[in-house]
């Protein structure tokens, strides 16, 4: 063993043709890489590269077979960043390619020697959302120069800090056509490879996801680093809500009522009391709150001395996963670029994370006559009255036609062309204002025409290292903003939606919003006012269609906010909520920036 840099040593023939630089843990030796032949490996601290031996390949990259041209047949580098595995296989047959004859064509020689592999993840070219497992399987005669490879592998994997250990794995055997259940047997080698510890639970009744998340003590839910939803947006939900409803402290965003009509002027209401601020309105909701009262988010106090170390939130560590196998899985798309089983499996073995913000909805009343007790949900995607509350209540009458029973009940909902009169009250966001002040109209909203506003050009969508959902956040509701204004628009709507996230999807490639960001605190608040059949139909295929402006109409109003409040003016009131049913006569929401984490780093594309 020779050693380089500012050491030195004499050799060591026990490891033949080994070099390690002490002084910047490096080794480097002559290895077999199966399916490409003899290659100098190098391991370094960032990860692992080689080069074929040019005695055996010189010319590689410029071979042909013929007359075909033949492409590299391995990469020459990954990073232990993209490595989730290496195992020891012992003695066995590594493929060697090699030039066979004057033509150039390749040909396969096999030999037995110790052998390691390294499981790692390679992105596609044409689609780089979508992520595919590699493997490189390295040889050696010598089982101690194979052992001391594998072995610097290993630690370096070792040190790479952020990666599950043991996860609690949720699947939804009827999700979308059916394929929970296979699609978890399709990537659960993956996590045995990554030495990842699964508490599978194969759900048996709608509901089960929710309680076991909801009952589960904190000092078990210590013992995980996250928990995974095989299914589609309704389990991700259902998990999502189990644990907020019993981890979350957090007062409530102010009801209707709790507001002071000072009067109307210039088109904008003022709809609470300029004397009093936000957070003042909340000082007497607080103590009324069914989820952990008397806290505020983030409090560390614990409630139950037998529950253990607390668990607060926003968690860093504790992230959510999604393995999609749902009819839209629009919360995959939006934070991977891909609706892929593989690529989502990857990215929670490699660790990756990014924060979602979560919106908190509170139903007041059911109906308008109901004295109901206050009761929550919270949506990391989107919730949506009138058309939208109508096509899931629709919908739920073909459950047995699967996915495609999306499309007939929008169909039958558009059909009817109903409208809904309501009053929606938000909370204005200055900087919106500021930076548009030129373009404001009576309502605060932007004028808008039916071609201009906004330019794709002016689109900023949510990306991989996203600046917007990097900067400082703060997790608590943005509305205790002093001297805050809130906004009313009142009428009939065929739509009312809050997207939390772009929502994007198979149905709306760009989403309901195409710049909405994972985790910048807003909502995405879009009024749909009464329109004529001709020009929704215009609306909604402008939501369908890549590259589309669906918010660019004089019928719809595009309000960026924190939160904002909604009273029906009927007796009947169905709210989609992340694709869940929600009867509300009267209600409010308030979105909390980057509240939990998932196991994603955001789309590529």
């Amino acid at each position: 063993m020779e050693m380089n840099g500012d050491f030195s040593g004499g050799d060591d023939k026990s490891r033949p043709g080994v070099q390690i630089n002490v002084g910047n843990p490096v080794i480097t030796s002559n290895l077999f890489l199966d399916q490409v032949g003899e290659v100098v490996l190098t391991v370094n601290s960032d990860g692992l590269s080689w080069n074929l031996v040019e005695s055996i390949y010189k010319e590689q990259d410029e071979s042909t077979c013929l007359g075909i041209k033949l492409a590299s047949k391995s990469e020459t580098a990954i990073c232990f960043s993209d490595v989730y595995a290496v195992e020891f296989i012992d003695w066995g047959l590594v493929h060697e390619s090699v030039l066979g004859n004057a033509r150039g064509c390749l040909l396969g020689y096999a030999s037995e020697m110790y052998r390691f592999t390294v499981h790692g993840v390679q992105r596609s070219k044409n689609q780089p959302s979508l992520w595919a497992p590699s493997v490189y399987t390295f040889g050696h005669k010598d089982m101690d120069t194979c052992r001391m490879c594998f072995n610097q592998i290993n630690a370096s994997l070792n040190m790479v800090t952020g990666r599950p250990k043991s996860l609690l794995v949720f699947v939804h055997p009827k999700s979308g056509k059916g394929n929970g259940c296979r699609t978890w047997e399709a990537v659960a080698p993956i996590f045995s490879r990554a030495k990842i510890k699964t508490k599978v639970t194969v759900t048996q009744r709608a509901g089960q996801a929710f309680d076991v998340m909801s009952s589960i003590t904190n000092e078990d839910l210590n013992l995980y680093d996250g928990v995974v939803a095989v299914g589609g947006d309704g389990l991700f939900n259902e998990i999502l809500n189990g644990l907020l409803s019993s981890k979350l402290k957090a007062s409530y965003p102010p009801a209707p009522a709790d507001f002071m009509h000072a009067g109307e002027k210039d088109g904008c209401v003022m709809v609470h009391d300029s004397n009093r601020t936000v957070a003042e309105a909340f000082d007497h909701i607080e103590d009324t709150s069914p989820l952990l009262p008397g806290s505020s988010l983030g409090d560390s106090t614990p409630t139950n001395s037998n529950q253990g170390p607390e668990f607060s939130l926003p968690n860093k560590w504790f992230r959510f996963g999604v393995i999609p196998a749902g009819s839209t899985d629009a919360v995959v798309i939006c934070t991977t670029g891909t609706r892929d089983p593989v690529t989502s499996a990857l990215h929670i073995v490699l660790g990756k994370r990014v924060c979602l913000d979560i919106a908190q909805v509170v139903r007041w009343k059911t109906t308008s006559t109901s004295k109901d007790e206050p009761c929550i949900r919270y949506a990391a995607t989107f919730s949506g009255y009138g058309f939208y509350g109508d096509v899931i209540r629709e919908s739920e009458k073909y459950r047995w036609m699967g996915p495609k029973r999306y499309d007939y009940a929008g169909t039958m909902v558009f059909l009817r062309h109903r409208s809904y009169e309501a009053e929606i009250a938000y909370l204005e966001v200055k900087s919106e204002e500021s930076s548009s002040a030129s373009e404001e109209g009576p309502r605060g909203s932007r004028k808008r025409s039916l071609l201009g506003l906004p330019k794709k050009s002016e689109r900023m969508p949510c990306r991989v290292n996203c600046n917007v959902c990097t900067s400082t956040s703060d997790p608590m509701p943005a509305q205790n903003a002093e001297g805050s204004r809130w906004l009313k628009s009142k009428g009939r709507f065929l739509s009312i939606g809050a997207a939390v996230i772009s929502c994007r999807n198979e149905r709306a490639p760009d989403g309901l919003v195409a710049d909405a960001h994972l985790s910048d605190g807003f909502l995405h608040l879009i009024l749909v006012k009464d329109c004529p059949h001709a020009m929704y139909l215009w609306h909604l295929t402008q939501l369908a269609k890549k590259g589309g402006n669906p918010l660019n109409f004089e019928f719809v109003e595009h309000h960026k906010t924190t939160a904002f409040t909604f009273t029906s003016s009927g007796e009947e009131s169905v709210w989609n909520v992340d694709g869940e049913l929600f009867q509300a006569h009267q209600l409010s929401v308030q979105v909390f920036r980057g509240l939990i984490s998932l196991f994603a780093s955001g789309p590529e594309v």
